[in-house]
């Protein structure tokens, strides 16, 4: 069974490379899908309140653990800290509330999942929350500073109901703010990252701070064709593109595991997902060979600073659509 290499987090803990994406992952397969990535080999799996599938996470998680498959301290277990939650007092309540929606103890790394804080929305109203108020009408924005909330997330981690400390979405700005509050700094960063999206002074800071990085939409405009965004549709898909295909061609291997090597070679961790057997088992093995220097800075080349995760396509306002 192959399973992927790991890369040490800035506090020692060891987290794989290479991960389980859960977003779209359907709730009525979701339990499934998790037992049999974890039979593939996967030990990292990449979830949050806002997919709305945690309980079925947890379902599938029992099960492997049940069966002897996998005991919980190889299991990577990531959430997230969703909008609504930014408030001080709300973020152990619910970081609990998906910790028992998993039934587990702890979260191996628990992420600021957006550096946008709205207003509260009680779980007994709606559950995930999405973007909306408690009516249900609008996008209300919170006043709660990043700060108090990642001052939440540190008690979590002192705690222990959380082993790291993640943040995604953040911009450069925003990261160098966070070093002048932050008593313990985050282990991981999220973001989106592909050939179209690079980002570079981002990783470069990144590396001067010892933040390990995880990429999410790693097959770029794929992820978004599904929800009819019109950007993604006006872009040629990155598993079509001729340098990439040639790429691929060379190493015998397919377009995605070239993308998703791309990033694991330079110590970026991957999270994507397939129902399909044959592509979780590329997908985890995607460290087995390696690019040529020429081959990922042909790859980088292809950068647009095209991004498709942007707030503003939820309705926010133009103030909070700048981000990393």
């Amino acid at each position: 069974m192959p399973s992927a290499p790991t890369i040490k987090l800035s506090n020692g803990k060891e987290m794989p490379l290479v991960g389980f994406g859960l977003w779209k992952v359907d709730n009525a397969t979701c339990a499934e899908t998790v037992y049999n990535a974890i039979k593939t080999g996967y030990r990292l799996f990449d979830g949050a309140c806002d997919y709305g599938n945690e309980k079925e996470v947890g379902q599938g998680i029992k099960k492997a653990m049940d069966d002897g498959l996998v005991k919980r301290e190889e299991l990577f277990i990531v959430s997230k800290l969703w909008n609504t939650f930014h408030d001080k007092e709300r973020v152990k309540p619910i970081c609990k509330k998906q910790l028992e929606d998993y039934g587990i103890d702890y979260f191996d790394l628990y992420v600021i999942h957006f550096p946008i804080a709205l207003k509260y929305v009680d779980p007994s109203v709606r559950y995930p929350p999405s973007w909306q108020n408690e009516k249900g009408d609008a996008i209300e924005i919170s006043k709660t500073p990043l700060s108090v909330t990642y001052a939440a997330m540190e008690e979590l981690y002192e705690e222990g109901l959380i082993k790291a400390i993640g943040i995604s979405n953040y911009n450069t700005a925003l990261l160098l703010d966070l070093q002048r509050y932050a008593k313990t700094m985050p282990q991981c960063l999220q973001i989106e990252h592909h050939p179209y999206l690079v980002q570079q002074d981002l990783l470069n800071l990144c590396k001067e701070l010892k933040l390990t990085i995880t990429a999410y939409s790693s097959f770029g405009p794929a992820s978004f064709l599904e929800l009819e965004m019109e950007k993604a549709k006006n872009v040629p898909l990155l598993f079509d593109q001729q340098d990439i295909q040639a790429i691929a061609k060379k190493h015998n291997k397919s377009a995605g595991q070239v993308l998703l090597r791309w990033a694991t070679q330079r110590n970026i961790a991957v999270i994507p997902k397939s129902n399909n057997p044959d592509r979780l088992a590329q997908n985890l093995d995607v460290c087995s060979f390696d690019l040529e220097q020429s081959e990922i800075e042909k790859i980088s080349s292809l950068d647009k600073g095209l991004r498709f995760n942007n707030p503003l396509n939820y309705g926010l306002p133009p103030s909070v659509g700048i981000f990393g």
